[in-house]
């Protein structure tokens, strides 16, 4: 067995069960490496994207599932700040919370985020400058590695991670990498430099990464969704189990997958231009939407 199959392994028999049903309406995003505002912020370019979808799937009552990445936390070290300077995105997703329909995985790049008692020093609450008080945000919240969504009926069932599970550099080295990128990578990024240790920059690393998870799931016939490469999949049916939501740190776009009335479909969210030059964001169909019953017809 793989390190990365022990990893998934692993993560698949402690995630969180999550009963769905075929007329359960989640959407899953990732990668939105929020920042601190700054040169380095990459989610910057994209936040009034990510927070018209957020509108858009909460007027609908979607369950929100971030798969990992969600803050940047190799790069900054205060996620109170990250929290501050994105407060309208983290109002709009303790929303969701409130409602409870919102979970929360940890990446690579936020791993801090599955200590307890961190997470609940930086994000049980946030400061509301409007009405100068301290807001509950997500309060007795507990931030997973791994999901498994079980429609209750047919025994469907989803596995949801991040994808850094088995990546040695994002995994089991992941604070050297941490420190490197802290340290030395960001500022030769800036130079033209890609950074090697990135799944998302390194095209060679991020096909070994999606081969190892879409083997994975094609062994346990298992739909597995991830994020972790920023690279879309929509794996159709008869064509195997793996998807990937992408990232919200596209250029000029971000991606998602959706579930909806036992479908699943991969949209993009980006800027748009009426006919008269007035400027809106839409959502488009880029894949599906495919029947989770065919897929379950595979096994």
């Amino acid at each position: 067995m793989s390190h990365t199959d022990k990893k998934l392994e692993k993560a698949y028999e402690n995630a969180l069960c999550i009963p769905i049903h075929m007329g359960s309406r989640i959407v899953l995003m990732s990668d939105c490496h929020r920042g601190v505002g700054n040169w380095g912020d990459n989610f910057q370019a994209n936040q009034n994207l990510f927070f018209a979808a957020l509108q858009y799937y909460n007027r609908r009552n979607f369950i929100y599932i971030e798969l990992g990445d969600g803050d940047e936390l190799w790069e900054n070290r205060d996620l109170r700040e990250i929290i501050r300077i994105h407060s309208n995105q983290f109002w709009m997703m303790s929303e969701f919370y409130r409602d409870c329909r919102f979970y929360m995985l940890y990446g690579n790049h936020d791993r801090k985020k599955a200590k307890e008692k961190y997470f609940k020093l930086k994000c049980n609450s946030y400061y509301c400058e409007a009405e100068e008080d301290e807001k509950n945000l997500f309060p007795d919240m507990k931030v997973q590695e791994a999901i498994r969504l079980q429609e209750t009926c047919s025994g469907l069932e989803l596995f949801l991670v991040h994808g850094h599970q088995g990546d040695f550099w994002n995994d089991t080295l992941w604070k050297i990498t941490r420190f490197l990128v802290r340290y030395l990578w960001r500022p030769l990024e800036l130079a033209g430099c890609n950074d090697p240790t990135s799944a998302a920059k390194n095209y060679r690393k991020k096909e070994k990464i999606e081969l190892r998870l879409a083997e994975w799931a094609k062994k346990h016939k298992t739909l597995l969704v991830a994020g972790h490469t920023h690279r879309p999949v929509f794996s159709k049916p008869g064509e195997g189990y793996y998807f990937n939501d992408g990232s919200c740190v596209h250029p000029r776009c971000i991606t998602a997958l959706e579930l909806e009335r036992g479908t699943i479909s991969l949209v993009k969210w980006s800027m748009k231009v009426r006919e008269d030059n007035t400027v809106y964001i839409g959502r488009d169909l880029l894949e599906g939407p495919a029947s989770l019953m065919e897929y379950g017809k595979l096994k």
